[in-house]
């Protein structure tokens, strides 16, 4: 006897029914980090008909289908079509990467995504950011809206290009009609991510600024990857945050991570860090510091209204970072050899920071300037 054809097998099984009638979910960067994450989810949902992996190199989700190749190439729009929602992930944000090549391949990566899935017929395109695109100053609301004016500027690292997303996603729907982009703004993202506010947590001491008022907002990944989800999924959309419910000041923070703090005057600490990152011995420019500053805590109200609820509470993604960057040195945004650690820690951070002008002389000399 023949099998029953796929409708009336969908008929018969509740499961695969709620699945025939999901959606085709592509996810762009879905070989590594959130991508990967994100596409392991999402072929395990019963919500989801199939998913559809774009990636340079092969990942290890045998459900999904793959295609291999660069999110810049326009042939990336034949490879959309028949896709309900795309989840653009390929974004490079890494401290390591010369930031001219990083804002090319956001930038154009972004576009690519954008204008071929218009192309494709898609009809929902999923971005995402940062929370510190609304920008770290010491008159933010705490918190702010989800609606608050985006015053960050180009001077940390990848806000640059996240700015330039954000300004993508807003022009998309005038160019193309009939494509929604909803963005996803993460706060302080945590669990196999290497930022300058992760290795905030791998110094000596901690950096405080003196007058400023630091207050701390977690997101560990797994709830990003459920808030995508949730994107994906149309449950929300249009531009939300995705973090920890509140946030901690600064002295908890130092009680919690048993981490001291060392205070400096903004004058030496912006002088210090904008000096070492332009001789080239910090990937972090001197920007990177007003989000150890100045608050930046976002309300997460859209996800809440739609019913979404954080796993993860501040205190316990705090712990979570503090376990994994154990072991790992880092000063003024510089990450340490064993060798280099061993002599940090016996001289201490202030010396490390304040000794700034004396690797300015060495570097110098040693350039022949």
């Amino acid at each position: 006897m023949s099998s029953p054809d796929p409708q009336v097998r969908a008929a018969r099984n509740p499961s695969t029914r709620s699945a025939a009638r999901g959606p085709v979910v592509a996810v762009t960067g879905a070989a590594s980090g959130v991508g990967d994450l994100l596409t392991r989810r999402l072929a395990a949902s019963e919500e989801v008909r199939q998913v559809v992996a774009i990636d340079e190199r092969r990942g290890e989700v045998p459900e999904a289908r793959w295609h291999i190749l660069d999110v810049r190439d326009p042939a990336i729009a034949e490879k959309l079509r028949g896709a309900d929602v795309v989840v653009h992930l390929a974004v490079d944000l890494d401290l390591e990467t010369d930031p001219a090549a990083r804002t090319a391949y956001n930038v154009r990566g972004t576009q690519t995504v954008l204008t071929a899935a218009a192309a494709a017929g898609v009809h929902r395109v999923v971005l995402c950011t940062s929370a510190m695109v609304y920008g770290a100053l010491p008159d933010n609301d705490i918190p702010l809206s989800e609606d608050a004016e985006l015053r960050a500027t180009a001077e940390a690292t990848g806000v640059g290009d996240l700015l330039e997303i954000e300004r993508l996603a807003r022009r998309a729907p005038r160019a193309h009609p009939g494509l929604n982009v909803t963005v996803v703004r993460p706060a302080v993202l945590v669990g196999g991510t290497d930022t300058a506010l992760t290795r905030y947590f791998e110094s000596p001491r901690l950096l405080v600024v003196a007058g400023s008022r630091p207050t701390w907002q977690f997101c560990h990944v797994e709830d990003l990857v459920s808030a995508l989800e949730y994107a994906a999924l149309e449950k929300v959309d249009g531009e939300f945050a995705v973090g920890c419910e509140g946030w901690l000041e600064q002295e908890e923070v130092e009680e919690l991570s048993g981490i001291r703090r060392m205070e400096l005057p903004s004058a030496v600490a912006l002088g210090a860090a904008a000096r070492l990152h332009r001789i080239g011995l910090t990937p972090s420019p001197a920007g990177d510091l007003a989000y150890t500053m100045h608050p930046w805590v976002v309300s997460v109200g859209r996800l809440h209204d739609a019913g979404w609820r954080p796993r993860w509470t501040n205190e316990e993604v705090l712990a979570a970072l503090l376990e994994e960057v154990e072991g790992r040195h880092t000063v003024a945004g510089r990450r340490l050899g064993r060798k280099d650690a061993t002599a940090a820690g016996a001289a201490g951070a202030t010396v490390a920071l304040l000794g700034t002008a004396a690797l300015v002389r060495q570097m110098r000399k040693r350039r022949g300037l």
